[in-house]
């Protein structure tokens, strides 16, 4: 065991690889060298989730697992969102976890390491402050996740949201964004590493610069993305907020070749009454007028969002017009969740009424419903020529993802070649499946990186 190494295990959503990777870069600093072998670290980190039952029980596992094989000399770090908001209870859990790192106290893992090394500590030491707030970042410490030639790109932290199912805002404390500078900072050193696509990620990206004082910060961040990074050609934008997508930003994408027409904004349901009771925008005219204005603008647009199924007081009425509604709008891409029973929410009063095998219907229909229609709109793409970012490789084949595609949530692309990993080919599209498509290589190879 080498006490000047780490094993860190990230858990959880892009955000949180984000975290984690700048935890990473830090230790690195300080001459920690990574190791994919646990048994043979000095220090081991688990960045937790806490965002739904589910995740918090794979964290929980994770750490137990880890906490059971630690040796003596070894330290073990629970961090992140579950620690946050659970921290006690997860070291009453869990024995041997040696310390308790908070979530948005990612900038503070040296100090941590430090406080365990200098002495020992019966009891678990504790990095948690009260309220979930934003260090000082170290400079030259990136905030992005590098996965082949794409890259999760941080733009803020926190929510200020008020659904009621949420314990994000909880967990993560209010919006925070961090200045243009630092973002395209960021941008422009993931170009120089040759990074074709820059995924911009916050728990909210079209709430970026409302604590800057910015006005459309969101749009005003990408137009000053595209100059500072001309040679990165996609940039594409995940969790966008119903309300807050203006006409600003619908120009601003419709404008640059180098912005996606592709947008993820998260709905959750479709019914006023429902969204009502989740505390969340409930006027559905203006999602359905604002959805057509960006097809006008973006003929090609790629829409996904999501749903959860068997919120409280959901009844069969309610949940069949969720069902009329996603038949109506044609999303290419939709992600469905049952409802998970959070305490501490806006929420909690409500109970948990909706029996499970009704949760369990109901997002069964949604999901077939969906298969449809996500089939008809990849059929609609056979025939026609996308540009393809490989990610892997083998027997004779290759896949990748188009623009409609974003990482790890989307479908793939099955190009009946072996690519070289890490370039980008124009491809005709041969056959759809639900979820992903079939493509033979048409036109030159791009290559992006070693």
């Amino acid at each position: 065991m080498d006490k000047k190494s780490f094993h860190l295990l990230s858990l959880g959503c892009a955000k949180n690889t984000v975290d984690s990777d700048s935890m990473a870069q830090l230790l690195m600093k300080a001459d920690y060298q990574p190791t994919d072998d646990s048994t043979e670290a000095g220090v081991i980190i688990v960045n937790t989730c806490g965002f739904i039952g589910p995740a918090k029980e794979e964290s929980l596992d994770v750490l137990q697992e880890m906490a059971a094989q630690k040796q003596d000399g070894q330290i073990l770090i629970a961090a992140g969102c579950l620690t946050q908001r659970y921290g006690e209870q997860v070291a009453r859990q869990v024995q041997g976890i040696d310390g308790i790192l908070g979530t948005r106290r990612w900038m503070d893992i040296l100090d941590v390491v430090g406080t365990l090394r200098e002495d020992k500590h019966p009891e678990p030491i504790y990095h948690l402050p009260e309220v979930p707030t934003v260090g000082q970042e170290e400079a030259g410490t990136q905030r992005v996740s590098i996965q082949g030639a794409s890259a999760y790109l941080k733009i803020a932290d926190g929510c200020r949201r008020p659904c009621a199912f949420c314990a994000i805002p909880l967990i993560k404390g209010t919006a925070v964004s961090r200045p243009v500078e630092a973002i395209l900072e960021d941008a422009r050193s993931l170009q120089e590493l040759g990074v074709y696509e820059i995924n911009l990620i916050a728990q909210d990206t079209t709430d970026y610069g409302h604590d800057l004082g910015m006005r459309n910060g969101l749009a005003t961040l990408l137009e000053n993305m595209v100059q500072a990074v001309p040679e990165i050609p996609w940039l594409r934008i995940l969790y966008a907020y119903p309300g807050y997508v203006t006409d600003e930003l619908i120009e601003v994408m419709a404008a640059h070749e180098q912005v996606l027409p592709y947008l993820d904004m998260p709905l959750q349901h479709a019914h006023p009454a429902t969204l009502r009771r989740m505390r969340r925008p409930a006027n559905m005219d203006w999602v359905r007028n604002a959805l057509g204005e960006m097809r006008a603008a973006m003929p090609d647009l790629a829409l996904r969002t999501t749903f959860i199924v068997g919120y409280p007081g959901e009844t069969e009425e309610e949940f069949q017009t969720l069902l009329d509604f996603i038949e109506e709008m044609h999303f290419d891409r939709v992600g469905a969740f049952q409802f998970s029973f959070e305490p501490g929410t806006a929420s909690e009063p409500l109970g948990d009424p909706v029996p499970e095998e009704v949760k369990q219907a109901r997002w069964e229909r949604l999901m077939e419903s969906q298969q449809r229609i996500s089939l008809e709109r990849n059929q609609s793409y056979v025939g026609k020529i996308l540009d393809v970012l490989i990610e892997g490789q083998g027997d004779g084949l290759s896949l990748g993802r188009s623009y409609r595609d974003a990482p790890e949530i989307d479908g793939m692309v099955i190009i009946e070649d072996e690519i070289p990993v890490g370039s980008m080919i124009p491809a005709r599209i041969t056959g759809a499946m639900a979820y992903d498509l079939t493509a033979v290589a048409e036109g030159q190879l791009l290559e992006i990186q070693d």
